[in-house]
């Protein structure tokens, strides 16, 4: 039986080849994920491990004890003195303490170089600092010198002796570079820049002089790290943390281990997709192979053959073809884990340097063989069970395997037990909002989506059989002979039309929820922002109070509103509708003479002029989650923790990302917090926004590469760009299934061409000729796909209606249902193309088939 699988699987080479390959990509998927995370985790773990492999414990500041912090404003560090204490303890060989903060650099043409999130400053410790070999010139010195990590020196064609744009909390500075130095920190590794300034320059610039964010602490030999630990924490605040190095690799390769698991989530999903859409063409090859070797089957059960030998022999061809299948699925995601190390490199924003060491983990070698196996083996059980089930001498009297009308039955009773009531409780999460809501629209859709598959061939016969009429009075006798031949096998019709079904089906629902949301965005930015621009800081820090005047002295300006923003303590916690208890709040603190020019607050309750007697406005989502009316007090303290109450004196229209959800007077906001954070600026232009204004603003800001400077339509963009990103995961998805449908389709033509071979061969005989045939079968695969995509799109457009109701509870703007027209019409025009595209092979096929031979064939 072995001998007798082995020939069956090199007789239908094509055919296995196509399911073959859908199995490969799925495959190819999970092995490359595997590897890559692991790499990435091992190369990140790692570097952690340089990083602190020359250390021993790790003194870092906490903002805990008045001795140490200035004002609660001020970020924590700890004084000369500490360090000095510490460098004196008995087990310490050296002690350098640290300053770090945010730095960036800008290329030649003024654009931020490395990651604007992770970007760093440090100062270097004086004399030869172990941690930052310089590989080119010397140290800084002076506060107009720096040392730039040798990737960003390498990315702006910068040498030494280059004069630089360097931002580092303030306005941009031309400093001179005079080093160049090698670093093992992960996040220069991953794309980030690393900027070193001499230790009074970095303490001048981040905390005050004689303050360090941390001690770098290395032990005399011999003595242990948790020992020298604990020698050192009588000797710093209470609240300081002394952590051995030890500890904070693990730490770092605990955080690593968490980024890739969250890469590895998104790559799988395209696994998970491939191969669960691959399920369906498995099914289809193998159901096309067995019943095209019915006789032989029954053969062997009528010479002694038992069933579980006939089950046994289709598990082997299985069998193969998914050890087949996974080695080259592994071979192939190694290659394509191997590959993006070269591609990141090419971008500022590497995931993982250029050269990285690829192993492959025995774990990736494991699931991707078993996973490829499983899924061969599981998709042809049933054509396997389906066949070893009939008896030898039905077996031998007939080809075909039709499906029972009692086999429908059943499937119209599950699919309506699953469906159902997966459909209930999508509507059932529609009402209840929130978390609980998402979980239960997840679970339904999972149901639902069961329940449609497994209906599927009881419906497929019913509906395209409705289209019938339409495709016969605009194709012919063709579109007749076309509807009844994709009607003629329901259970491989649905089959085949499953998988743009399920790709289809989610592809809508993400395409409808992210043109809504964008919509929605865009109504809301484009009724309340007024501004003309709004500048913010790239690295998410603040901007600096000289940018704003640098702004207001610009001629092309009409108005400035800074965004003041900051968390004001309650002096009596606050319970929100939810159950949730706060203890602060963040606040806007705004300009009330400007605040008309850049913003359309629409005043629900109360006056806005309030704001100018230091009371607070609140939007309509805040009131109502914590029972606020106009007059209400909500009790507060000031920035000496005294105790005070804060008056509402208006309600306004929910502003969405413009601003923020409570407003209050810069002045006022100073009795709270001495110097606010500047968290962006809104600018309105006198005349029109343009090209010009913009390079004027940019001119005005010192050409700042730290800050961006968006007009009214980019910064809607930037609101969307998550959603952007999202629709481009899902339209990939989409693209996996759409090539694993063509397989899937071409399988099913090309069995329905060997089933309809005498059909085929006396329609010719009366007259049809090549290109009619052709025309016959390119109509049959049309029908299949588009009614797959119907489907699709027709579940998910519920989906999203679903999603769409539980959304707005979180949504500071009112969301509603927005078809994209044009992207639904691309979708039904794609799968019609598919089935074009998939016909071509089978309908030449068809067409080719000797009409005397044919018209002979039983």
């Amino acid at each position: 039986m072995f001998k007798t699988a082995l020939r069956n699987v090199l007789a239908h080479k094509a055919r296995l080849l196509m399911t073959m390959l859908a199995v490969t990509l799925g495959v190819a998927f999970v092995s490359g994920t595997l590897v890559f995370t692991d790499s990435a985790q091992k190369m990140l773990s790692a570097q952690s491990a340089k990083n602190f492999d020359k250390l021993s414990v790790v003194v870092r500041a906490s903002q805990g004890h008045p001795a140490d912090v200035a004002s609660a404003q001020e970020p924590a560090s700890v004084s000369q003195d500490a360090v000095d204490k510490i460098a004196a303890a008995d087990g310490v060989a050296t002690a350098v303490g640290r300053v770090s903060g945010v730095a960036g650099v800008g290329d030649k043409d003024g654009k931020l170089l490395g990651h604007s999130t992770t970007n760093q400053g440090r100062n270097i410790a004086p004399g030869t600092d172990p941690a930052y070999p310089m590989i080119q010139g010397a140290a800084p010195t002076g506060a107009d010198q720096v040392a730039v990590d040798e990737g960003t020196v390498r990315k702006g064609g910068f040498a030494v002796g280059d004069t630089i744009t360097v931002v580092a909390g303030g306005p941009a500075e031309q400093l001179t570079l005079t080093g160049v130095f090698r670093t093992e920190d992960p996040a220069v590794a991953g794309g980030a820049s690393l900027v070193l300034f001499d230790t009074a320059t970095a303490q001048k610039r981040y905390l005050k002089p004689g303050r360090f964010s941390s001690v770098e602490v290395t032990a005399k030999n011999g003595a242990s790290q948790s020992a020298l630990a604990e020698e050192l924490r009588p000797l710093v605040g209470k609240d300081d943390e002394v952590i051995t190095a030890s500890a904070l690799a693990a730490d770092a390769e605990h955080r690593a281990a968490e980024a890739s698991r969250s890469t590895a989530t998104v790559l799988l999903g395209f696994a998970g997709i491939a191969l669960f859409v691959g399920i369906f063409l498995i099914h289809n090859t193998f159901t096309t192979l067995v019943a095209q070797r019915t006789r032989e089957l029954a053969l062997m059960r009528a010479i002694g053959a038992t069933r579980r030998q006939v089950m046994n022999s289709i598990a082997a061809e299985a069998l193969l073809v998914g050890l087949l299948s996974s080695v080259l699925g592994l071979a192939a995601g190694f290659a394509m884990a191997s590959l993006l190390p070269l591609l990141s490199s090419a971008s500022s924003d590497g995931l993982l340097p250029a050269g990285t060491d690829m192993g492959l983990p025995v774990s990736a070698v494991i699931t991707s063989l078993v996973v490829g196996v499983l899924v061969t083996l599981v998709a042809a059980w049933l054509p396997a069970r389906r066949t070893s089930s009939i008896p030898p001498v039905a077996a031998l009297g007939s080809v075909h395997l039709p499906a029972s009308a009692k086999s429908l039955r059943l499937r119209i009773v599950l699919g309506s037990l699953l469906g159902a009531p997966g459909a209930g409780v999508v509507l059932l999460g529609t009402g209840a909002g929130g978390d609980l809501g998402l979980m239960l629209l997840a679970g339904g859709a999972f149901l639902l989506m069961t329940g449609l598959i497994v209906l599927l061939p009881a419906m497929s016969g019913q509906v395209i059989s409705a289209v019938g009429p339409l495709l016969e009075k605009c194709a012919g006798v063709l579109g007749k002979l076309a509807v009844q031949n994709a009607v003629r096998n329901p259970r491989r019709t649905a089959v085949t039309a499953a998988s743009l079904a399920v790709a289809l089906a989610l592809v809508t629902t993400f395409s409808v929820l992210g043109v809504s949301l964008a919509a929605a965005l865009d109504k809301q930015t484009g009724i309340s922002l007024k501004a003309d621009y709004r500048i913010s800081n790239l690295s998410g820090e603040r901007v600096h109070a000289s940018s704003v005047a640098s702004l207001e002295k610009s001629p092309v300006v009409d108005a400035v509103l800074p965004d003041y923003s900051e968390a004001i303590s309650y002096s009596e916690p606050l319970t929100a509708s939810n159950g949730v208890t706060h203890l602060t709040m963040v606040v806007s603190g705004v300009d009330p003479e400007t605040l008309g020019k850049v913003a359309n607050v629409q005043v629900v309750q109360g006056s806005l002029d309030t704001l100018r007697q230091g009371q607070l406005a609140v939007s309509e989502t805040e009131a109502e989650e914590y029972g606020l009316r106009v007059g209400s007090a909500v009790k507060v303290k000031d920035r000496t923790g005294a105790r005070g109450t804060l008056t509402l004196g208006a309600v306004y229209q929910d502003l969405g990302s413009v601003l923020g959800r409570r407003l209050l007077s810069q002045d006022a906001l100073t009795r709270y917090v001495e110097s606010p954070t500047i968290e962006q600026v809104y600018v309105t232009v006198k005349g029109r926004a343009s090209k010009a204004t913009t390079k004027a603003l940019r001119a005005a800001l010192g050409k700042n590469p730290a800050l961006a400077v968006q007009d009214r339509e980019e910064i809607r963009n930037e609101a969307g760009g998550v959603i952007s990103v999202l629709l481009n995961i899902m339209y990939g998805l989409l693209a996996i299934a759409v090539v694993i449908s063509v397989l899937g389709v071409i399988s099913t033509l090309a069995m329905a061409v060997h089933e309809r071979t005498r059909e085929i061969g006396i329609l010719r005989a009366i007259g049809l000729d090549q290109a009619r045939v052709k025309h016959m079968i390119r109509l049959e695969s049309v029908v299949i796909s588009l009614f797959g995509a119907v489907l699709g799109l027709t579940t998910g457009l519920f989906l999203a209606w679903a999603v769409g109701h539980v959304l707005p509870a979180d949504m500071t703007t009112a969301y509603e249902m927005t078809l994209p027209y044009g992207r639904l019409a691309l979708f039904l025009a794609l799968a019609g193309a598919v089935g074009v595209f998939a016909a071509a092979w089978p309908a030449r096929t068809a067409a080719r088939l000797n009409t005397l031979e044919a018209i002979k064939t039983e």
